[in-house]
């Protein structure tokens, strides 16, 4: 708290009038990050093009809060007595998270069943990208996205919608570079 008060040309009295401690602060700084670099949300044509530029941004974008915050998990959970996912939820302060809207527009494009694909599936190209991103502390390369939507994420959409297209995978062997 004395770093930050410096940083900020005030007193630690004047940080813990408005932040108890240094959780409250740290769970403030992650959702102004969050708030002041929103995702943008990609409308690609495709749910395959949606996920991809969104999961590209989100480890550009966050990769960064990850590293910053990676150091100081440890402290932060022990002060906090929380769990990352509720850290998350109190960072996004109740907001949507971006996933959301590609997620609706690939239903009403046809590509995608809300009704019959889990919840657990369409978080999952999400949870391995931050997982990679605070096992390194860092970005996550463009391969390894394209790897998780075409080779992990789309055949299991395929599956609980019983359609072998969805997605618009493209054959092995013919992945584009985006």
């Amino acid at each position: 708290m004395e770093r930050v008060a410096v940083r900020a040309g005030t007193g630690r009295a004047v940080l813990y009038r408005r932040w108890p401690g240094k959780a409250d602060l740290a769970v403030a700084a992650i959702r102004h990050h969050i708030e002041t670099n929103p995702l943008p949300i990609p409308d690609t044509g495709s749910l395959r093009g949606d996920l991809i530029a969104l999961l590209r941004a989100m480890t550009r974008r966050r990769g960064e809060l990850a590293a910053m915050i990676g150091t100081q998990l440890g402290v932060l959970f022990a002060e906090v007595r929380t769990s990352p996912a509720e850290l998350r939820e109190l960072a996004l302060g109740g907001r949507r998270p971006s996933s959301r809207r590609v997620y609706d527009r690939a239903a009403e494009r046809g590509e995608l069943d809300l009704d019959r694909v889990p919840r657990h599936v369409l978080d999952m190209p999400f949870d391995l990208l931050r997982h990679d991103m605070l096992m390194t502390f860092d970005t996550v390369p463009d391969e390894r996205i394209t790897a998780v939507v075409d080779d992990l994420f789309l055949p299991l959409i395929a599956h609980y919608s019983g359609d072998r297209t969805t997605g618009s995978t493209p054959p092995a062997g013919e992945r584009p570079d985006s």
